[in-house]
């Protein structure tokens, strides 16, 4: 029920997997959602395991999917608000990940910082899983693949567009899973929001390994033009609200709107990690179109959520 490659390991980043890891865990999620729509819906994976989440930032999607994959895996969670720990009051990263090694199985984070994800898992022996940072987002990519293939079957002849911040850590993530499968993604970002160059540079080098594509590109007509697959996400993310002016007058030019994705083919699919802000970075008309495949890419979330426990702690 799990990848043997995978046990007791780290997944901080999408290049923390190997091709074949990440083709192994977007197929076990397909498993584990036939199961959970026969009927199936708990096992004995996890029996007697127990996972912390510490979550710094709000969360719906991260937090109730972790929390019900862990569930009926046969797991425990425990949600622990950085708030409630005494991390809030100074204790350092180092210190916490050295106590809850010796309570917990492992260890699920959401944080501000990508370094604090970085110390947890220097300090901490027991695995350290990315549930969001300000740098990466694997388990939603793991989702937003596993979406792609259920809509579009391949990654072959797709054409995968993100609108908006390139900066973005779901832009990041995607980019890298995208491109290290061999599909064709396209960043469509303004002068100053591209991907971390180490990403972009890596994400290249998988494309040039499995014959993907990955490119920057300004004008978002000409990038969503023909496009199979249209993403965005917030303009502001949690932390970023002191440049809410500055980023709502940069990246306003690449709304998704009814006018922009008329440029993309007739039976494209509109993703978003959610929240969206409706009428901000998306329109509701685009959001609550028949082309919007969120709610379904929401719902695997759970599914790839429970692909990876399954696999690491398993």
């Amino acid at each position: 029920m799990f990848i043997n490659s995978l046990r007791n390991r780290d997944l901080l980043s999408i290049a923390d997997l190997s091709r074949d890891e990440l083709k192994s865990l977007i197929e076990l999620s397909f498993k584990l959602k036939e199961l959970y729509y026969n009927g199936v819906r708990y096992l004995n994976v996890l029996n007697g395991k127990v996972v912390a989440l510490i979550f710094e930032k709000h969360s719906t999607r991260t937090r109730v999917s972790l929390q019900v994959a862990i569930h009926q895996l046969g797991g425990h969670s425990l949600y622990l608000s950085s708030q409630e720990l005494q991390l809030a009051r100074g204790e350092p990263v180092k210190d916490t990940a050295r106590v809850l090694e010796r309570y917990v199985d492992g260890i699920a984070a959401r944080v501000y910082s990508h370094k604090s994800l970085m110390e947890l898992a220097d300090y901490a022996k027991i695995p350290v899983i990315n549930a969001l940072s300000d740098v990466e987002h694997p388990l939603q990519a793991l989702a937003d693949v596993m979406t792609i293939l259920e809509f579009k079957k391949n990654l072959k002849n797709v054409k995968i567009v993100f609108v908006g911040d390139g900066r973005d850590n779901v832009a990041h993530s995607l980019m890298l899973a995208v491109a290290m499968l061999g599909g064709t993604i396209f960043i469509a970002t303004p002068q100053g929001y591209e991907p971390e160059p180490r990403l972009y540079n890596l994400a290249r080098d998988y494309a040039n390994e499995s014959g993907g594509y990955v490119a920057i590109v300004r004008d978002p007509i000409e990038a969503v033009s023909n496009a199979d697959v249209i993403y965005t996400d917030v303009w502001i993310s949690m932390g970023q609200e002191s440049e809410r002016d500055k980023r709502v007058k940069d990246l306003r030019p690449y709304q998704v709107n009814k006018q922009l994705v008329s440029y993309a083919k007739k039976d494209y699919i509109f993703m978003h990690c959610l929240p969206a802000h409706r009428n901000e970075e998306v329109t509701e008309d685009v959001i609550e179109s028949p082309n919007s495949v969120v709610w379904q890419q929401a719902e695997n979330r759970l599914h790839t959520s429970k692909a990876v426990f399954a696999s690491i702690l398993g």
